[in-house]
């Protein structure tokens, strides 16, 4: 069985390094965990890999300290001319599904995991978290996280006791789904997509969250203070915002950065439903300005009907557990 992994050479260098307390996440410290990724994908019995090539060479440099018999036995990259942007990953994840890839590695934030997934929806996905918001991607050791890649891929653990599905987003600009967001969609009061990054609370109007929990990090901490959605529920938050408002929310949309947020209303969301958005306005998805509105837009944001399969890396561990996978009598 194939494995799709993606390193993402930019991911835990944008603009929150100075408007937050973000630390930057080295580029050789990915080098160190696509190393132990690619060793617990062997030791899971992984023989083939295909990687997204990048500027920084991240999956090339992990190979030169790596001993053959501590690695899958082939390990390709990818071709296709390369941007260096987001469309890479998108391209590369596109690329995993027509090359029969059944299960992908992404590292990188919050924007590197949706970007892999708007190449493909069916591919489940593992996200490992070496950006700045991270509610998407987790925080797990890259030995064991190759390893429960491998279980589910070579079928020793079912994408069914390890892969649930998680709820995301879907945004329609004049009625076609232009893109998805995995975690959030900010509605700005914006014209420009400007730096990108989303800080300044004041401008947003709207918030739509996936899922939202107490400590998380990012626009979804202020629906976390409200409601707790777990991502597979099958239900969102929408937030409208009014700095004016009575009811007011505190929480850290990036790291070592809080803002107040006032609270005008708030609604649960259902798989499907429409919620409009007010023109002009520029869309930010997973913290991140994307789409521009003109008023000649209509554009709405729905908790999509079909989520993603994502990878709980302690879940299939248990399950490989109980199945005594790595358990031999003498």
């Amino acid at each position: 069985m194939k494995v799709g992994l993606i390193a993402n050479p930019a991911s835990g260098k944008d603009i929150r390094r100075l408007i937050a307390h973000g630390s930057v996440f080295d580029n050789q410290e990915k080098v160190r965990m696509v190393r132990r990724i690619l060793t617990g994908l062997k030791e899971a019995g992984i023989a083939e890999v295909l990687y997204m090539p990048d500027s920084y060479a991240i999956v090339e440099r992990a190979l030169l300290d790596l001993p053959e018999q501590r690695r899958p036995a082939s390990i390709q990259p990818l071709v296709y001319w390369q941007h260096n942007t987001q469309e890479d990953t998108i391209t590369a994840a596109r690329m995993f599904e027509e090359a029969g890839v059944v299960l992908m590695i992404v590292l990188g934030g919050d924007g590197t995991a949706r970007a892999a997934c708007r190449g493909s929806r069916n591919i489940p996905v593992l996200a490992l978290s070496t950006g700045t918001n991270n509610v998407f991607p987790v925080m797990t050791e890259a030995t064991v996280a190759g390893l429960a890649a491998g279980l589910l891929a070579t079928g020793a653990v079912s994408f069914e006791d390890g892969c649930p599905e998680a709820d995301i987003l879907e945004v329609l600009v004049n009625d076609t789904c232009t893109d998805i967001a995995l975690v959030d969609v900010a509605v700005a009061c914006d014209t420009f997509t400007g730096s990108r990054a989303v800080w300044d609370m004041s401008r947003v109007s709207a918030l739509y969250l996936a899922r939202c929990k107490a400590d998380s990090i990012g626009l979804s901490a202020i629906g976390g203070q409200l409601e707790h959605c777990p991502p597979g529920s099958g239900t969102g938050l929408a937030l409208q915002l009014d700095m004016q408002a009575a009811q007011k929310v505190r929480a850290a949309i990036a790291p070592g950065l809080f803002v107040s947020a006032g609270i005008a209303g708030r609604r649960v969301m259902h798989k499907g439903e429409l919620f409009s958005v007010a023109q002009p306005a520029v869309l930010a998805l997973d913290g991140e300005r994307e789409i521009v509105l003109h008023r000649k837009d209509t554009a709405m944001v729905r908790l999509a009907e079909k989520g993603v399969r994502v990878v709980d890396v302690a879940r299939t561990l248990e399950a490989a557990r109980t199945k005594s996978v790595f358990v031999t009598m003498g």
